[in-house]
C-alpha cells in the first residue's frame, strides 16, 4: 500500500511517499519513494524535495501556510507521476493532541476533522495545521482518497493514574477532561521500537528515558515498550526547556505576569508558548546552534539558555531512572539530540553516578546517523536513534485502513 505521510509543524512540512509492504517489524518493511521538507512557513523559507529516481527540488521560496505547503509537496508529486495509477492508495497525518477520545489511528471524515478542531485550543500551534493539510489534501486529491489521522498522545494513554492526574480538585478534573496527556509519542515510539531492533531486545522488555530534543523538547519513561510518564501534560507547554516554550514554571506566574502587565492571561500563555524558552532567556535566539556559537563568543545570556536546557534535560533524566528502577539506555533523537554532540555531552555529564559514561570520541563521531555513543562498560548505554515519525505514520495508516 502506498502511503502518503505529511507531517505538520508549528512551522513546517515534512512528507514521504511510502511503500508498505508487510503488516510486522514495520521499520524494515517499507520503501520510501520521495520524502521533502518545507521550512518557515509563513515567512521566506526554503523546499527540498527528492524521490528515489533522483529527482530532486531545492528553492528558497515564500509559502503563505500549511494549505499552500500541502498543494506544492502534491503538484511536485504529480508532476513525476506518483499520485496517478497505483500511485497513492491514502494519506496519513500526524495530530499532536488527540485528547481522551483519540487513543489509535482514525480515518478521518467530517465528523472527525471538527472534533479535532474542536480540542485544537490544547495544540494551537499544532492542530490547526495539520487540519489545513487535511482539507487541502481533500480538495486536490478528492474526498474518496482515505485519510487518516494518526496522534501523538496515543503512546502517552498507557501512562498510569499516578503520573496522568493532576492534583487538583476532582470534578474539574472530570468535567473538563483534564489530564497529562502527553506529546512527541510517534518519536519516543520510533526510538523505542529501533532500540528494541537494533539491540535484538524484545520491545516488551525494554526499559528507556527517550529524549525528543528539538525545538519541542520532551523525556519519557519507557517500561516494558509503554509510556509510563513524559514530561509534556495537557497541552505541549509543560516539561523541558524548549526553543521558544517555558517548559516547567509555577503555575501562579501566568497569573501574576497578567496583572502586572494588565494584559489577559491568554497573551501570556502566548508569550509561554512563543517568546519563552532559549529565545526568552538568551533574547537573542531558538536555535541551539546559533547558541553555542554565541556562548563560545561569549554571550552570557547564551551560555545561561544553553545551561539551563541541559540541566533540565539532566534532571528528568535522574526523575525518570527513579521511575523505573533504571533503565538499559538513553536514547536521543530530534535535530538537537541527533545532531549536536556538545549538548548530549553536556546533558550526560556528571552521571557516572548511574552508570551512565559517554564516549566521547563515539559521541563526537555520531552526528544525523544512528549509534552508541556510552563506554563498554557504561551500565547504562547511550544512543543516537534518528527519528522517522513518517515511517510510523505510514505504518499506521496502512494497518488502520487494512483492518476496516
Amino acid at each position: 500500500m502506498k502511503i502518503l505521510a505529511l507531517n505538520c509543524g508549528s512551522s513546517t512540512l515534512k512528507f514521504q511517499l511510502v511503500e508498505v509492504y508487510g503488516e510486522e517489524n514495520f521499520l524494515e518493511q517499507e520503501q520510501r519513494l520521495a520524502y521533502g521538507a518545507i521550512d518557515r512557513i509563513g515567512d521566506q523559507g526554503f523546499l527540498r524535495f527528492t524521490a528515489k529516481n533522483g529527482v530532486s527540488l531545492s528553492e528558497t521560496t515564500t509559502v503563505v501556510d500549511h494549505a499552500e505547503a500541502t498543494c506544492r509537496a502534491l503538484d511536485w508529486l504529480g508532476s513525476l507521476g506518483l499520485l496517478g495509477h497505483d500511485g497513492l492508495e491514502a494519506v496519513g497525518h500526524r495530530l499532536v493532541h488527540g485528547g481522551d477520545r483519540f487513543l489509535e489511528p482514525t480515518p478521518v471524515n467530517d465528523e472527525i476533522m471538527n472534533a479535532i478542531e474542536a480540542i485544537s485550543h490544547l495544540a494551537p500551534l499544532h492542530n490547526e495545521p495539520a487540519l489545513s493539510a487535511m482539507r487541502a489534501a481533500r480538495a486536490i486529491l478528492g474526498s474518496a482518497m482515505p485519510q487518516v489521522a494518526v496522534f501523538d498522545t496515543s503512546f502517552h494513554h498507557t501512562l498510569p493514574e499516578r503520573a496522568a492526574t493532576y492534583a487538583i480538585p476532582m470534578p474539574l478534573t472530570d468535567k473538563h477532561h483534564i489530564r497529562r496527556y502527553g506529546f512527541h509519542g510517534l518519536a519516543h515510539r520510533y526510538m523505542t521500537e529501533r532500540y528494541a531492533a537494533v539491540t535484538a531486545k524484545p520491545v516488551e522488555l525494554t526499559k528507556l528515558v527517550t529524549l525528543q530534543l528539538g525545538n519541542g523538547c520532551s523525556a519519557t519513561a519507557v517500561e516494558n515498550g509503554r509510556s509510563v510518564d513524559t514530561s509534556m501534560g495537557l497541552t505541549p507547554l509543560e516539561g523541558l526547556v524548549m526553543g521558544t516554550r517555558s517548559g516547567d514554571l509555577d503555575p501562579s506566574l501566568a497569573g501574576v505576569i497578567a496583572r502586572q502587565e494588565n494584559v489577559d492571561v491568554r497573551e501570556v500563555e502566548g508569550w509561554l508558548n512563543t517568546r519563552s524558552g532559549l529565545l526568552g532567556v538568551s533574547g537573542y535566539s531558538s536555535d541551539m546552534r546559533e547558541l553555542l556559537d554565541a556562548e563560545a563568543k561569549g554571550n552570557a545570556r547564551a551560555a545561561l539558555a544553553v545551561d539551563m536546557f541541559c540541566y533540565r534535560v539532566r534532571k528528568y533524566i535522574g526523575a525518570y531512572l527513579a521511575v523505573l528502577g533504571g533503565a538499559d539506555a538513553i536514547v536521543f533523537g530530534g535535530g538537537i539530540g541527533e545532531n549536536s554532540p556538545q549538548i548530549r555531552a553536556r546533558i550526560c555529564l556528571g552521571m557516572e553516578w548511574c552508570g551512565l559514561m559517554i564516549d566521547q570520541r563515539r559521541n563526537a563521531r555520531v552526528v544525523g546517523t544512528e549509534g552508541r555513543i556510552s563506554t563498554k562498560n557504561s551500565r547504562i548505554q547511550a544512543h543516537v536513534i534518528p527519528v522517522d515519525e513518517e515511517a510510523v505514520i505510514a505504518r499506521d495508516a496502512a494497518l488502520c485502513l487494512r483492518s476496516r
